[in-house]
């Protein structure tokens, strides 16, 4: 019997005990020799027994009474062997994997070098399996790492720009005598035909000028029209059985409103908000524009703390792992042979993942606890992300295996909340950015917590939290 580049499976087995010796081919991939003994694989043999006995048809005996005896002249001890090693491959690998401490990347390749004997199950089983693993890595001291930002500067253009939107909030639609410009409000009818056949209609529709938010060209064509005019242009249509398809839509303007602003004074502030005066409103939208800031500030602060963390170690990734996420995302996309966008997705990707091997090596030093409230607020927050409701989000995942994924994803980012919180953050003016509000994440989990070891799925090119390898965050 012959096996060569099995993958192990991942199904339920007892960790077992069984000597192994590593071979260290590359920083990020090693070669285990596993020898499993008789007495090791004797459980996985029973086993074989038990669901080969469940399987056989043999008149006199009723399913799983069929005894081993009876197994082996019917099926074959080969067969049984078989159905024992590949059943008991992946407790073997795991627990090779556990007693090494070994971080498994990416899926195993098993070959079997030595079969027990067919005759009688004496002689071990003797396994080599390769696999990619995360490299050890000699974190640099991260403790005071130095951070420039930009600093908060509101200008008075900006404050403006807030309350005219508070006022565009407040505004009323007034019906003007005249021809359309960009800002106002047209009440259109559609009628979109293909080959002088009607295809799609709507009327009534009220849109703003220059939002470019219905059909391309739109806003072009119906520039300088008045109420009552009607002219034709031809778009791509968005929805529909024609989606796609170039159609010569008509469109007959039937109204134009522009919307009419209060004024900015104290009359205003009260109706808007619960400020007395226009000053006292005006204060607040400077302080929310602030705190808009702080909060890009802080996130400029992450970035730039994590590339202040990666040019100072080395981090190497397995180039199969990175060869493999290329070749789905282009895969995915139609874009295989495009070998310029190969290269930016390679590049995009070699980051994504030298940042998690990164912070997954951090979130260990520190002893990283992700708790279930944690786990539960990142999950809803990314089905936000995806539109999808929380409950749904969850159920795909946990079919497709992603939740220690997300586990993980927790982990990194406390990892790097806790660097930020024992960086010092100063902006360009050489003033102190108080980062604590934002890092409380780095303070660790009270409550009962899930492990933060998402196992090898955790770096195979799985898609969540919104996390495109072009745009990767954490």
């Amino acid at each position: 019997m012959q096996t060569q580049n099995r993958s192990t499976r991942s199904t339920p087995q007892e960790i077992f005990h069984v000597k192994t010796t590593v071979e260290q081919l590359s920083p990020t991939r090693v070669k285990l020799e596993i020898f499993v003994t008789p007495e090791e694989l004797k459980p996985s043999i029973d086993h074989a027994y038990s669901h080969i006995a469940e399987q056989v048809n043999i008149p006199g005996f009723r399913k799983g009474k069929v005894p081993p005896p009876l197994i082996d002249q019917r099926v074959g001890k080969d067969a049984v062997l078989e159905h024992a090693v590949n059943d008991g491959l992946d407790g073997f690998y795991r627990a090779a994997i556990s007693e090494k401490e070994l971080r498994p990347l990416g899926r195993p390749e098993a070959d079997i070098v030595e079969w027990p004997s067919n005759k009688d199950f004496t002689g071990d089983l003797q396994l080599k399996i390769e696999v990619d693993v995360r490299p050890e890595l000699d974190l640099p001291d991260y403790n005071g790492l130095a951070v420039t930002v930009d600093p908060i500067d509101v200008s008075d253009e900006e404050i403006d720009a807030e309350l005219e939107k508070l006022r565009s909030r407040f505004g009323t639609l007034i019906t003007v005598d005249r021809p359309i410009k960009t800002g106002d409000f047209a009440q259109l009818d559609l009628i979109a035909t293909i080959d002088d056949a009607e295809v799609d209609n709507a009327t009534g529709i009220s849109y703003e000028v220059g939002s470019g938010e219905l059909l391309e060209g739109l806003d072009g064509v119906i520039d300088s029209l008045t109420a009552g005019e009607t002219t034709s242009f031809e778009a791509p249509l968005l929805g529909g059985e024609f989606a796609g398809k170039d159609a010569l839509v008509t469109v007959t303007i039937n109204s134009v409103k522009e919307r009419e602003l209060p004024e900015a004074d104290d009359d205003f502030a009260q109706i808007s908000s619960e400020f007395d005066t226009i000053d006292e409103l005006k204060a607040d939208l400077k302080t929310q524009v602030e705190r808009q800031k702080a909060f890009s500030q802080v996130s400029d602060a992450r970035t730039k703390t994590l590339d202040a963390l990666l040019a100072l170690v080395e981090v190497p990734v397995p180039p199969k792992l990175i060869e493999d996420e290329v070749h789905r995302h282009l895969e995915n996309e139609s874009r295989l042979e495009d070998d310029e966008h190969r290269a930016e997705v390679t590049e995009s990707s070699t980051a994504t993942f030298k940042t998690q091997i990164l912070l997954d090596v951090i979130a260990e030093k520190e002893e990283v606890k992700v708790s279930q409230d944690e786990l539960t607020q990142y999950l809803v927050q990314s089905a936000a992300q995806y539109g999808m409701e929380p409950g749904e989000f969850v159920q795909v995942l946990d079919q497709n295996g992603q939740i220690p994924a997300m586990v993980g994803e927790v982990a990194r980012n406390k990892a790097l909340a806790i660097v930020l919180d024992k960086a010092v953050v100063t902006d360009s003016n050489g003033k102190a950015v108080d980062v604590s509000e934002f890092t409380t994440i780095a303070r660790g989990a009270d409550e009962p917590f899930v492990a933060v070891d998402g196992g090898e799925d955790d770096h195979e090119g799985h898609d969540h939290e919104g996390h495109d390898h072009e745009g990767h965050s954490h």
